[in-house]
């Protein structure tokens, strides 16, 4: 398979900050095509970005841009970004399943409303944008489904820990899981990816002590990498996998990790501890049972 997304048509849910924003960044870098679709019309007061500065980035890394402002809850929503991004790409190669909310509070404490929004955008969302999608993505020449998604632990720890958003999350992953299973006949390739590490975005700085915790954590452009290398493989010999960035990254042949990090290493100094990310361990690995943060 090609090394590049030259040509490729991505249809991307959320993408105007964060992780999404940095995949859609290094696809544009080969000249891809990015759709997205986000509810970010005009600019969020404590959160830099909207759907519209992303499709300039996109475009000033040398792809080509659209912005679809919509609901991944609403079903019509959808259905246009799908209409609106073949009409203007021609099809679609690539759906990226970015968006999703979170709230890591307990059964006693989590709202319902909140219950109800992790459920609508994370697993809705991500299972209706793929649905939407199949029939373009099956007339492409490598076409993939990239969730971005856990590996589904069933340790009882992440269920204990936060059981609305580990459901929220792992209903994500079990649509990779059917999904996978369901379109490799049409050699659709349909996978998760994960982070190892904390990443640092605007919504963790945004949290309290936030500006401390992304100085443990990593850039987006890791997972960055991490999509571009899983979207260029074939497709239809790449499906069903629940990737983690530094597994993708190492088969790619990468062994150095360090300029991924948000604080540079120092020479002769001890490296900075790399917070991990939740639903990679079962909780044991930490004397104060948490692995990291939320």
């Amino acid at each position: 398979m090609s090394s590049t997304l030259s040509g490729s048509t991505i249809l991307m849910s959320g993408g105007s900050r964060g992780i999404g924003l940095a995949i859609a960044v290094r696809a544009a870098r080969d000249g891809a095509n990015v759709a997205l679709l986000a509810k970010t019309d005009t600019p969020h007061p404590k959160l830099p970005g909207t759907v519209h500065t992303a499709v300039k980035q996109i475009e000033a890394a040398g792809g080509a841009g659209l912005a679809v402002v919509g609901d991944v809850r609403n079903d019509d929503d959808v259905a246009r970004a799908v209409e609106r991004t073949i009409a203007r790409f021609g099809g679609i190669d690539v759906v990226v399943n970015n968006a999703s909310a979170i709230d890591t509070a307990t059964t006693t404490d989590i709202d319902m409303k909140r219950y109800d929004l992790m459920a609508d955008i994370n697993v809705r969302g991500a299972f209706l944008l793929s649905k939407l999608s199949i029939e373009a993505l099956s007339r492409s020449a490598n076409p993939h489904i990239l969730t971005l998604s856990p590996p589904l632990n069933l340790t009882p720890y992440w269920a204990g820990k936060h059981l609305a958003y580990t459901m929220a999350k792992y209903g994500m992953s079990l649509t990779t899981l059917g999904l996978a299973r369901e379109l490799a006949p049409r050699g659709i390739g349909v996978n998760s990816l994960w982070p190892c590490t904390l990443i640092d975005t605007a919504a963790i700085r945004a949290m309290p002590g936030g500006e401390r915790l992304v100085r443990a954590a990593r850039k987006p452009e890791i997972m960055a990498d991490a999509a571009h290398a899983v979207l260029t493989r074939d497709a239809a010999t790449t499906t069903g996998n629940f990737f983690t960035d530094e597994q993708v990254l190492r088969e790619a042949g990468c062994t150095d990790f360090r300029p991924y990090s948000v604080v540079a290493p120092v020479p002769g100094a001890d490296p900075v501890r790399l917070l991990p990310d939740i639903f990679l361990s079962d909780g044991s690995d930490d004397p104060s049972g948490d692995p990291g943060p939320r």
